[in-house]
């Protein structure tokens, strides 16, 4: 075998070196402008995605809250100019928690009566949250055994507030506590509890939902069984409505003309008061714009009927509404009647 010249060598050798060569070579310019680009190109895409995307506290994914939180997504999607990504809490009390304290959270459902337990953590918490629509009221249902015939006749007994984290966990107790009434509370499952509501087991039952409710409408239940009037006073004006039970909501349970007074707490929509001409500030006003631009869309087929009966203009006692809400409402009053 003949030997591999020197000149031949050299070449080989260029050949097997030249690519570890360019690797140990210094980036050039063109090189490190190329990656910035590209780099460029990434962190555009993820401002672009991130600058009109709203967060928005629904509730438990079972929950009606919720429900209209990704409905009201479908709407108002925009593309890239408007985003809301509605996000699944613990519960109706944890939507204001997040609002207040989580990243990324400009909106929350709540009941509006939640602000009590934030008196004390944060002063003037009205301050903090505006509202910019009354969704829908929640009416409160005191369901007892037929030897229960007034309020004052629950103390002392057992009361049902279904799960913790559930609106009426919260408002439930907070009634009681404001009529003076001490009763011993339970938190089990609503169904759990109607069964030992029949049995003699549980005394009442408190439901804190839009009417009519399927347990009371559908069930068949002896006679006796009732719900229990509470009246609308001063110890209530500060987040509840006036409300009633008819024979129109529950025939079997109310005499034909019947009518029981109860309370609502409103189920509201909120913003975090973000100060005006700030980033956050107009992606909740872009929202808002939208929303209530194309609400005629959300109370067609396809929706939840409780955005028929929704207006735009309702107050919430107790919240001041969002700037940005009350602009759309002013420019739609100036507005000729005919162009609406």
């Amino acid at each position: 075998m003949k030997s591999i010249r020197a000149p031949r060598l050299l070449r080989l050798l260029a050949a097997v070196c030249a690519p570890v060569i360019v690797m140990l070579q210094p980036v050039t310019a063109d090189a490190q402008a190329q990656g910035q680009r590209r780099n460029t190109s990434y962190d555009q895409l993820k401002d672009k995605a991130n600058a009109w995307t709203v967060g928005i506290a629904g509730g438990l994914i079972e929950g009606t809250p919720l429900r209209l939180a990704a409905e009201m997504a479908r709407v108002v999607d925009d593309g890239p100019n408007m985003h809301l990504l509605p996000i699944v809490t613990r519960g109706a009390t944890e939507n204001l928690n997040s609002l207040l304290y989580l990243r990324g959270v400009d909106l929350a459902i709540i009941n509006s009566d939640a602000l009590e337990e934030y008196k004390a953590q944060i002063a003037e918490i009205q301050r903090h949250v505006a509202y910019l629509l009354n969704l829908f009221p929640a009416e409160l249902h005191i369901f007892v055994r037929p030897e229960i015939r007034t309020l004052e006749d629950l103390a002392g007994k057992k009361v049902n507030f279904n799960t913790q984290g559930t609106a009426v966990a919260y408002t439930g107790p907070l009634v009681f506590s404001r009529l003076g009434i001490a009763i011993e509370k339970t938190f089990i499952p609503h169904p759990v509890a109607l069964q030992q509501l029949r049995k003699g087991e549980m005394d009442a039952v408190v439901f804190i939902t839009s009417k009519p409710i399927d347990a009371f409408l559908k069930g068949r239940w002896e006679p006796g069984f009732k719900f229990l009037p509470l009246a609308y006073d001063r110890r209530f004006e500060d987040y509840y409505l006036p409300a009633a039970l008819d024979s129109n909501d529950y025939p079997n349970l109310i005499e034909a003309g019947g009518r029981v007074p109860t309370i609502a707490v409103p189920t509201t929509l909120v913003a975090y008061n973000w100060p005006p001409g700030t980033n956050r500030y107009q992606r909740v006003a872009r929202f808002t714009d939208l929303l209530f631009s194309r609400i005629n869309r959300l109370q067609g087929p396809g929706f939840d009927a409780k955005w028929k009966s929704i207006n735009l203009a309702a107050t919430v006692p107790g919240l001041t509404r969002f700037p940005a809400a009350q602009e759309w409402l002013d420019r739609e009053a100036r507005k000729p009647q005919a162009s609406r």
